[in-house]
């Protein structure tokens, strides 16, 4: 004959501790990888405080690291120039 000792309560209340440490833990991932640097957005990568780079100056450190050639930067900075506001 097998013998219940009571103890299955401690179980009862422990696991609902353990789904909402889990469903809190799911919730922080999520969040944590959705602000995070995803890559994707108008503001990724730059975070609070920061400023974006504008693009003459990625233009020029395209060009200082020599990912672009003379031509291609000076194409570049012609074409930056005719959309800047008040160029008309």
């Amino acid at each position: 004959m097998m013998y219940w000792d009571g103890g299955g309560w401690a179980w009862m209340a422990f696991m609902p501790l353990v789904w909402i440490a889990l469903i809190g833990l799911v919730v922080w991932a999520v969040i944590r990888l959705a602000h995070g640097s995803s890559g994707t957005g108008a503001g990724a990568g730059v975070r609070e405080g920061e400023r974006r780079e504008s693009s003459q100056e990625i233009l020029d450190r395209r060009f200082a690291s020599g990912e672009i050639d003379a031509d291609a930067y000076l194409e570049a900075k012609k074409r930056l120039a005719e959309h800047q506001p008040g160029s008309r």
